[in-house]
C-alpha cells in the first residue's frame, strides 16, 4: 500500500506523518543516511501516539488476561525512551519514565526476590534514573533481586534467549554503578551457561552464529524447509543483550573483565556478520531468518534491534563502517518508509511468542498483542541511526 493513500485528510496528521517519512529523500537510494531531524521526528510521531494511548503510566494491560504494566514488555519500551531521552533530552520522557516508577513503587510484578528476567527487566530504566538522580527507592528493589542471585550458586535462570536482554543489562548496570565486579562476573557465569549448556550443547550455534531460542528448537528441530530455526526477534533480543552490556559497562570489563568484554564482542560480531547475507532485498529480516517461507515479510522487532546492534557497532568502532552503514540504513529506512501510519501506529510486528507462527499475521494494519516492545526496539534503533556520520 502506498504510503501516500494511508494519509487521513487532517492536514497536522498529514504534515507530522510525510516529516517523518521524510529521512529517505531518494526512494531509488535505499542507504541513504538520514537527517538528524528526520531521525527524531519518525521516534516523535511513534512515541507521541503511544503516550496518548497510555496516558496512565501504572494502567494494566489487558490482552488475553490482565498484566501489570511493569512487564517486560514495557520494560523493552522504556529502555527504548530512555534512549530517546539520551539524545533529545526532553524532560516530558523523562517525566513519563519516572511516573512509570512511581507507580510501580519502583517494584517488580513478583516481588524483590524475583530471578525471572521477564519481571527484572523493568530495573534496568529504575537504575537508569536512579543514576540521574540517585533516590535509593529507585534502586532498591532490582538491586536486593539481583544480589539474591549473585549470592547463591544457582547459573541456570535465562533459559530462553530473550531472558539475556532482559536481564544481562540490570546485572552490568549495578556492576557500574557499585563499582563492585562480583555482578559481572554472575552475569557472565549465567550467560556462559545458557550459552553452553542449556539444550543439548548450549542455545548458541558456534557454526551459525545465531541463537536457538530455547532447547526446544534444538536439532532435529528444524524449519519446514529443513534449517535450523533461528528467530528473528529472538536472535535480536541478544543483539540488544550484548550492545547494551558492552555499551554500559565496556570500559570497566575491558579493565577488570577483559576476558568476559572478548567474548561478548566476539559474539556480537559474529552474529551481525551471520545477518548479512539473509536481509530481505526491501530492507527488512524475515520472523524466520532460515526459511523466507514460514511465515516470510516485513517484521520490525527484530529488523529493529539488529539495525541497532549495527548502528551501535559502527557508533563505536566495533565493526566495519563501509560494510555495516549501508545494511543499518537500508533497514531502518524501510521501516520509516513502510512501517509508520498516519497516526503514529507502527506495523509489522510480530506479537509475543517464541517462534515465526506466534503473534500472526504480521501486517501493516495488524496491532499485536502488546504494542510497547516493538516501540522500544524502533526507538532503541532510531537512538543509535541519529549518531552515524557522513
Amino acid at each position: 500500500m502506498n504510503k501516500i493513500t494511508r494519509i487521513i485528510p487532517t492536514l497536522l496528521a498529514a504534515v507530522l506523518f510525510l516529516t517523518a517519512c521524510s529521512s529517505v529523500e531518494n526512494l531509488e537510494d535505499s542507504a541513504k543516511l538520514p537527517k538528524q531531524k528526520s531521525v527524531i521526528q519518525a521516534m516523535t510521531i511513534t512515541n507521541d501516539y503511544f503516550m496518548a494511548k497510555w496516558p496512565d503510566t501504572g494502567k494494566p494491560i489487558v490482552t488475553n488476561r490482565e498484566r501489570p504494566s511493569n512487564i517486560w514488555t514495557r520494560g523493552v519500551y522504556y529502555e527504548g525512551l530512555m534512549a530517546m531521552y539520551g539524545i533529545t533530552g526532553d524532560k516530558k520522557l523523562l517525566d513519563y519514565a519516572i511516573s512509570w516508577g512511581e507507580a510501580h513503587q519502583w517494584g517488580m510484578r513478583s516481588g524483590n526476590r524475583t530471578r525471572n528476567a521477564d519481571d527484572q527487566c523493568c530495573g534496568q530504566t529504575y537504575i537508569a534514573l536512579y543514576q540521574i538522580d540517585p533516590k535509593e527507592e529507585r534502586i532498591a528493589n532490582i538491586k536486593a533481586s539481583i544480589d539474591a542471585m549473585v549470592n547463591s550458586t544457582k547459573a541456570d535462570d535465562w533459559n530462553w534467549i530473550d531472558a539475556l536482554q532482559m536481564a544481562m543489562p540490570v546485572f552490568a548496570q549495578l556492576g557500574v554503578v557499585y563499582k563492585d565486579p562480583k555482578y559481572f562476573d554472575k552475569m557472565y557465569d549465567i550467560y556462559m551457561y545458557t550459552k553452553t549448556k542449556h539444550g543439548d550443547n548450549g542455545l548458541y550455534n558456534t557454526k551459525e552464529h545465531l541463537w536457538w531460542r530455547d532447547a526446544d528448537f534444538d536439532p532435529p528441530y528444524t524449519e519446514p524447509n529443513g534449517k535450523d530455526c533461528f528467530w528473528s526477534r529472538g536472535n535480536g533480543w541478544v543483539v540488544a543483550a550484548l550492545v547494551r552490556v558492552l555499551d554500559i559497562a565496556g570500559d570497566q570489563l575491558k579493565a577488570q573483565r577483559p576476558a568476559h568484554y572478548e567474548e561478548y564482542a566476539t559474539v556480537l560480531k559474529e552474529m551481525l556478520a551471520a545477518l548479512i547475507p539473509i536481509q530481505r532485498t526491501d530492507g527488512y529480516w524475515n520472523c524466520s531468518l532460515h526459511d523466507p517461507n514460514n511465515f516470510g515479510g516485513k517484521e520490525l522487532s527484530g529488523t529493529a534491534l539488529f539495525v541497532y546492534g549495527m548502528a551501535w557497532g559502527v557508533n563505536n568502532g566495533l565493526i566495519d563502517k563501509k560494510t555495516y552503514q549501508p545494511i543499518a540504513l537500508k533497514a531502518w529506512n524501510a521501516m520509516v518508509e513502510n512501517s509508520i501510519d498516519e497516526n503514529g501506529h507502527l506495523g509489522y510486528v510480530q506479537g509475543t511468542g517464541k517462534e515465526p507462527k506466534d503473534g500472526q499475521p504480521t501486517t501493516f494494519e495488524s496491532t499485536p498483542d502488546f504494542e510497547d516492545y516493538g516501540l522500544g526496539c524502533f526507538l532503541l534503533a532510531g537512538s543509535e541511526i541519529y549518531k552515524l556520520k557522513k
